[in-house]
């Protein structure tokens, strides 16, 4: 299935694509794209819905992201060799954690707004994890199955504020429309392999990033083993889990960072495609 949340921000319905991608109302069937829903038995509920039986929703309403009510939002860094390269980064022992503000997450067509002072944001394309089944000291050969499902996420960050305003990468992270999630939310049975999908971005049609999760060091499996040994992932966490090489830090002979008015677009085999365009803060 391929989940969705529509409608204005703060007010969106939960939605599914049909077979032929139309967009369908789940209003009558649940509250949210959040919480139980994401369990094994809440998915199941829904596929056993016909999708024919439900209203067609009008319009081109706003793609919310696709996820409601996220706990936490838990990023992985340099997760890709060739992106740790490219950086000129030690490959890490251990799975790089970071937390994104929640207040950061939009949809995946809604505006990136750079904050004020900003003149170093940048762009990363990365794969979305949402977890569905409670997982604490889960192992790799079983960590798959407390996931609900899979999404693009742009983890939008502010190069000076990650590494000059002294403190975590988060200050860098979080701010306000930095977590473009979504469009859609695919289900974990869609996704044969996590660990071999294409995924790119452009910025004003320009490709920046070529990558595929086959180059993450840490897999998707072996980061649920890490994250719950160190705390319980509750159904609606969001794990994104690195980006591949060609981010505008990485960039030869200089970098190159965002300016009012450009154009990400971004996507994932099989999971869908963003588009935002950069505003400023006021």
């Amino acid at each position: 299935m391929k989940l969705v949340r529509y409608g204005a921000m703060g007010a969106e319905k939960p939605g599914l694509l049909d077979a032929a991608g139309t967009l369908r109302d789940l209003s009558a069937h649940v509250g949210d794209i959040a919480g139980d829903v994401l369990s094994d038995a809440g998915l199941e509920k829904l596929r056993a819905i016909d999708p024919s039986t439900l209203p067609e929703v009008s319009g081109s309403p706003r793609i919310g992201a696709c996820v409601g009510n996220i706990g936490k939002f838990l990023c992985i860094g340099l997760n890709y060799s060739d992106h740790a390269a490219e950086t000129g980064a030690a490959i890490p022992e251990h799975p790089i954690l970071f937390f994104k503000a929640n207040s950061a997450v939009v949809g995946a067509y809604d505006d990136v707004s750079m904050p004020r002072g900003s003149t170093h944001t940048d762009w990363e394309v990365e794969l979305g994890v949402v977890i569905g089944t409670t997982a604490k000291y889960v192992s790799k050969e079983n960590a798959l199955d407390h996931v609900a499902g899979y999404c693009v996420v742009n983890d939008v960050s502010e190069r000076h504020f990650q590494t000059q305003l002294t403190g975590q990468w988060t200050k860098g992270k979080s701010c306000d429309t930095f977590g473009p999630t979504g469009p859609w939310l695919v289900t974990r049975d869609e996704v044969a392999d996590p660990q071999n999908l294409a995924m790119s971005l452009d910025v004003n049609g320009q490709r920046m990033q070529t990558g595929n999760t086959s180059t993450m060091i840490f897999t998707v499996a072996e980061v649920i083993e890490h994250l719950s040994g160190l705390m319980t992932l509750y159904p609606g966490d969001v794990i994104t889990t690195g980006t591949p090489p060609g981010v505008g830090m990485g960039m030869k002979p200089d970098p190159v960072y965002l300016k009012k008015g450009d154009v990400m677009e971004l996507t994932i085999e099989g999971l869908g495609h963003q588009r935002q365009t950069v505003t400023e803060d006021n």
